[in-house]
């Protein structure tokens, strides 16, 4: 991970939720590695799969999820998205900020009443959305927004759901387009301009087509599969116009990268009190979209 200036607040009091292999590969260590948060407790249903997550950074294992709020400032959630939609809400009452995942829930009505939470709390909300916190990416977004786009293609495939640790229940059910989805609208949304309608053609369990209108009059295109046979995923936009076209791909980026820039943007957040762009709003938006995708909610909602 890369070197950052000394940080100089407390760090963060930030509590897990969660003990799966994202929350034990990422979640955890991210927030241990410090300077600016620390790890102090997790909380999950399998007590020992919390215990083997928490010990090697010298946490504490909550016995239920209300002990958990007793132990941090902030919360983070590595857990599917149901999971996330029912507890979240109640640590925003208990005034904790929120590190959270995509989607925000599995339904609209969940995720708005999750932001709804949020906002009458007033706590600081951030999403891990973990490509934008690459600097490639940033700078990507940012020249795109000086290019005139006519029509972008982009694609979002890997074989995760063929089997491993990430083929879990939820990921199985939904597919690509709440598991991958929410990445590669994100950066359409925020590299060609808002995304005004979108519609869907295809299964999201083996392979998913996306056609999104844009706000400025630009169309976009979205595949989406978690079941294609790559040694590793393969995260690619393409932005066509008037001038020579620009191409993101994740290839080479090291997402190793992105977690000292998340956790540390986080930390300042909280402790400002004060959300960045990439807060719970944000996740809602992109639920909208994925809503009008699956017609849970007319175009244009």
């Amino acid at each position: 991970m890369t070197e950052h200036a000394a940080w100089p607040h407390a760090p963060v009091r930030v509590a897990l939720v969660g003990a799966g292999p994202w929350a034990r590969t990422m979640h955890a260590r991210m927030l241990a590695a410090g300077p600016e948060t620390e790890l102090t407790a997790v909380w999950a249903r399998r007590t020992d799969a919390a215990r083997a997550t928490a010990e090697p950074y010298g946490a504490a294992v909550a016995g239920s999820f209300d002990e958990l709020l007793d132990h941090c400032e902030a919360v983070a959630f590595a857990v599917p998205p149901s999971v996330q939609a029912e507890l979240a809400p109640r640590a925003a009452k208990a005034g904790k900020a929120l590190l959270l995942e995509k989607p925000l829930a599995l339904d609209l009505p969940s995720a708005e009443r999750l932001v709804d939470a949020v906002d009458e709390a007033g706590v600081v909300s951030q999403l891990v959305l973990t490509k934008r916190y690459h600097p490639t990416t940033r700078r990507f977004i940012e020249q795109a927004r000086r290019t005139e786009v006519t029509g972008a293609r982009s694609c979002y495939l890997h074989g995760a759901f063929l089997g491993g640790d990430f083929a879990t229940s939820w990921r199985l059910e939904h597919g690509a387009l709440y598991d991958l989805g929410p990445h590669l609208l994100d950066l359409l949304d925020a590299a060609v301009g808002p995304i005004a309608s979108i519609r869907a053609t295809g299964d999201s369990r083996r392979w998913l087509e996306l056609t999104c209108e844009h706000e400025n009059g630009a169309v976009s295109q979205a595949s989406l599969s978690g079941r294609v046979s790559r040694d590793r995923a393969l995260t690619r936009v393409e932005l066509f116009g008037p001038g020579p076209e620009l191409v993101y791909d994740t290839a080479e980026i090291d997402h190793e990268e992105c977690w000292p820039v998340l956790r540390r943007e986080f930390a300042e957040a909280v402790r400002a009190g004060r959300s960045s762009e990439l807060d719970a709003h944000r996740g809602l938006h992109l639920q909208r979209l994925l809503a009008q995708a699956t017609n849970e909610s007319p175009a244009g909602d």
